[in-house]
This record gives C-alpha cells, sequence and structure tokens, in this order.
C-alpha cells in the first residue's frame, strides 16, 4: 500500500490545538499560576522542560500512528496483550476526579453570582455530553471547538498580562527561565511540583489520543482509518482498528519524512509555541497581579483574587472578563478530557474483545464510557468533594505515573515495530529516556519509594 501525500500545511492544522486546549485548562491555567503565585518565578523553567519534553514525546506517538495508520494502543497490545486493561483503569482513575470542570464552575458561578456551584458543575457536565453526543462526527466537534476557543481565549488573555505586567516581573521571568534545576522552594509541596510538570502540556495517557486525532484528521497512513460518529446524528462509518504498513520503497519513505517535517513543525508552532508562550504569560500574570500582595485564598480561591487585583489595577469588567474566558476554556479542557479518556477506554476495551465484538460497535462503547464519566463525576459532586485544586492534583499525580509506563512503552514500540529508516533518532532517544526516568523518579517519590 502506498503512503498518500502530504497535502498543503494549512489542511494539516487542527490535531495539536486539541492537545493544547487539553493542557490550558490544568497546567496553564490553573496549577502554574497557582504555584508561581505562591512560591514565585524560580521554579517556571519547569514549565518549559514539561512542554518540551511533551512536545518529543508527541511526536514519538505520532511517528507510530503516522506510519502504521493505528494507534499505539493497538502496537502496544501486539507487544503485551495484558495491557489493554491497564490502560481502561489508570485512564478512568486518573481522570474520573472532576477537578476542571468544578474550576470552571467556581469561576463562571462567579461571574454570574450563582451560589451552588456543584449544582453548576453537574449542569456543566451534562451539557458536555449532549455536544459530544450531537455531534456527527466526533473529530469535527471536537476540533473546532477548540480552535474558536483557544483563538479567542489564547490572545484575550495574553493582552491583558502584557498591560499588567511590570519590567521588573519580566526579569524575574527571565531569571527563573534560566535557573534549570535551581534551589526547591521551601514549603513546596513535591506532590504540587509533580502534578504541574506533568501537566506541563496534555500530561497521562491523554498524550496518548493524539494518535487518535492524526488518524481521523487523516494523517499518513491513519487516512484509511475512519471515523467515530455520533450514534444519533451522525452516519455510520467503517473503522479499521489495525492499520497498514506501507510499502517498503524509496518514494514511500520519502512521502513518509514529507510528512515528518510537516507534522512536527504543525506540534512545535501549535502545541509547543503556543503552550510555552500560554504557561509563561499566564503564571506572570498571576505573579505580577497577586504575589507579594497577600496570601492566595485556599485552593483555586487564588484565581478569583487575581481576577479581584485585576479589576483594582486596571478596570473592573476586565477582572469578570478573566474569570469568564477562564471558565469557558476550563469547560473546553474538561470536554476535550472527556472525548479523549473515552476514545482510549473505548478502543482498548474493543481490543481486548476483537474476537467477539466488530469495529462498527466502537462508537456504541464511547458513549458508554462518556456518559459514564459524566455520571462518576456527578456522584463526586453530590459527595460535596469539590475542591478543584485538591482534585487536579490527584489526577496530575497518577497521571504522572501513567506517563513513566507510557513513555517507556513508547520508545519500546517505536524501536522494534517501524521501519530502520524512519525509527527515532539517537538525540529523540535519549529525550525519551530522560523523560522516563524523570518521570519514575518523581512518582516514586511522590509516593515516598525514596
Amino acid at each position: 500500500m502506498e503512503m498518500p501525500k502530504a497535502p498543503a500545511f494549512r489542511k494539516l492544522i487542527g490535531p495539536s490545538f486539541i492537545l493544547l486546549g487539553l493542557g490550558l485548562g490544568s497546567g496553564e491555567l490553573i496549577l502554574w499560576p497557582y504555584l508561581t503565585s505562591n512560591f514565585g518565578m524560580t521554579i517556571i523553567w519547569a514549565a518549559v522542560l514539561g512542554v518540551t519534553l511533551q512536545f518529543f514525546i508527541n511526536m514519538e506517538i505520532e511517528r507510530y500512528a503516522l506510519a502504521k495508520g493505528e494507534s499505539v494502543f493497538v502496537g502496544y497490545h501486539k507487544k503485551l496483550q495484558i495491557l489493554p486493561i491497564w490502560f481502561i483503569f489508570s485512564t478512568f482513575f486518573a481522570w474520573i476526579w472532576p477537578g476542571i470542570i468544578a474550576t470552571s464552575a467556581r469561576l463562571l458561578a462567579e461571574v454570574f453570582g450563582i451560589s451552588n456551584v456543584g449544582l453548576l458543575g453537574i449542569i456543566l457536565l451534562i451539557l458536555i455530553g449532549v455536544i459530544l453526543t450531537l455531534g456527527p462526527v466526533l473529530y469535527k466537534t471536537v476540533e473546532k471547538l477548540a480552535l474558536v476557543l483557544i483563538t479567542i481565549g489564547v490572545p484575550a488573555i495574553i493582552a491583558l498580562t502584557l498591560y499588567i505586567a511590570k519590567p521588573g516581573d519580566y526579569s524575574d521571568l527571565f531569571s527563573g527561565m534560566s535557573g534549570f534545576l535551581g534551589p526547591f522552594p521551601k514549603g513546596l509541596p513535591l506532590a504540587s511540583f509533580l502534578a504541574a510538570f506533568a501537566f506541563a502540556g496534555a500530561g497521562g495517557n491523554l498524550n496518548l489520543a493524539q494518535s487518535f486525532y492524526i488518524k481521523e484528521k487523516g494523517y499518513g497512513m491513519g487516512k484509511f482509518g475512519g471515523k467515530i460518529t455520533s450514534i444519533l446524528t451522525g452516519k455510520l462509518k467503517e473503522i479499521a482498528l489495525e492499520g497498514k504498513d506501507f510499502e517498503y520503497n524509496s518514494e514511500n519513505l520519502k512521502r513518509f519524512f514529507n510528512w515528518w517535517k510537516l507534522v512536527n513543525l504543525e506540534h512545535l508552532l501549535i502545541f509547543w509555541g503556543g503552550g510555552v508562550i500560554s504557561i509563561l504569560l499566564l503564571s506572570l500574570l498571576a505573579y505580577s497581579t497577586v504575589f507579594g500582595i497577600s496570601t492566595p485564598g485556599a485552593g483555586i480561591e487564588f484565581m478569583i483574587f487575581e481576577a479581584s487585583e485585576i479589576a483594582r489595577q486596571t478596570l473592573p469588567f476586565l477582572g469578570t472578563f478573566f474569570l469568564l474566558i477562564g471558565g469557558i476554556m476550563l469547560f473546553n479542557t474538561q470536554l476535550t478530557v472527556l472525548d479523549a479518556t473515552s476514545r482510549i477506554m473505548a478502543e482498548n476495551l474493543l481490543i481486548l474483545n476483537k474476537d467477539r465484538w466488530q469495529t462498527k460497535t466502537l462508537p456504541k462503547i464511547y458513549y458508554s464510557f462518556l456518559w459514564a464519566q459524566i455520571a462518576a463525576g456527578i456522584i463526586i459532586f453530590l459527595t460535596g468533594f469539590s475542591q478543584p485544586l485538591v482534585l487536579i492534583t490527584i489526577s496530575a499525580v497518577l497521571n504522572a505515573i501513567s506517563m513513566f509506563v507510557h513513555i517507556g512503552l513508547t520508545l519500546w514500540l517505536n524501536q522494534t515495530e517501524l521501519y530502520k529508516e524512519i525509527r527515532p533518532s539517537l538525540i529523540r532517544i535519549g529525550v525519551m529516556v530522560f523523560s522516563f526516568l524523570f518521570f519514575g523518579y518523581f512518582s516514586l517519590r511522590t509516593l515516598n519509594v525514596f
């Protein structure tokens, strides 16, 4: 089979916006601003390092899907047949905590004067389920929402940061960026640091969803894979669980490397560039407004405090605008999280039962997992356990452990299952090994093994 020709660069844009949206709602908008507002800019280097490592991790995930036309989960299963069970449970328990939508509800409740935040969180979860269920082609629904909200929200918040930040704040930012592996701030919980590092980007098993998105976008051999459609409004399409190798010849290798150049550029500009700029300026905004003025309130209340300082230093409506944009962006992040996790669990369950179930059942499995997660989130809200920062930190620590596992698996997969000419370079292997050891070490430290 021939490797398809790569289209114009502008037609490739899309998957990295989705992954950027996942990061904006966790590390960029919540965890790193929280840490810098409490502990200063001396740790901001770790945010840049985290996004950079995730760029290389994501590209190795893309490499496999680009060449094989199947998700990395299919490849993992070929190596170890028990792995789908791990990915189902590690995804469900790491992302069952509705910390992101709890934060969205808290910010939107502040804007509109709503007192029952838990009820608003439940309503938002149900709204997400309705949007994903009614969108005819799932990928297009998620991509369009990410494109619209990011292109509106990110420039608005960046403009606000540039307006408020003072020259001394920029000096502290650049100093923190250059302080690689500098002294650890006194009082900074290791779990919170690991959570922020894991969420400097998408984080956890969510990185692996990139293989779904590029497949459904039609990257490389993914062109032959098919798309998940709504069970209510979409037209059922044939979905190929297992991909096919392209024929080994000079022309197909040339086409692969052309794809590889373009998808690296797409991910570098949108995911890495957008992620680094967003995380630095949003952290700078928090640092400029609340650091050293007063101790921010417990948990996510620091964002409310930050908004009040923005209003005080500029105009009252800008503080409200900050909360509104943040709440909407977090809503989009939770929607994308639920889509990605439902895809991961649905495909892994189908892989386990591929001898009994046909691939046409994948949409039904996907929507079953989607609404099961929404139901679990509602139950957590009803129990009253709705402190956003606690929920997000729990999720992030579990996801750091998941990253330790899948980084090693992805490197093993690419080194053994791909044509020798298209395997990772020594530099990329080195980055993957460093990432594997880094996440392994900090995961063990957080679990008090050392």
